[in-house]
């Protein structure tokens, strides 16, 4: 099975939180079809605003969303 990932990041109300400011201004750093890729992504994306504590770069899992009762590997 095909684990999706998808890397995205923007400007967060709270550097605590994951509430983003501006849905609208979301950087989708794009799909990876494993986590090891999905990583290098978010570390790239991630150190690229490292100075901005309001910027805030996540993985989230697709498969689980796609498929959520297919348990755990």
């Amino acid at each position: 099975m095909q684990k999706l990932h998808l890397v995205m990041g923007g400007r967060v109300k709270d550097p605590q939180g994951l509430e983003f400011v501006d849905l609208k201004a979301i950087d989708l750093v794009g799909v990876f079809p494993d986590y090891a890729t999905a990583e290098d992504a978010w570390r790239s994306a991630a150190q690229r605003t490292v100075d901005d504590a309001e910027m805030r770069y996540v993985i989230v899992h697709m498969h689980k969303l796609l498929e959520p009762d297919l348990p755990a590997a």
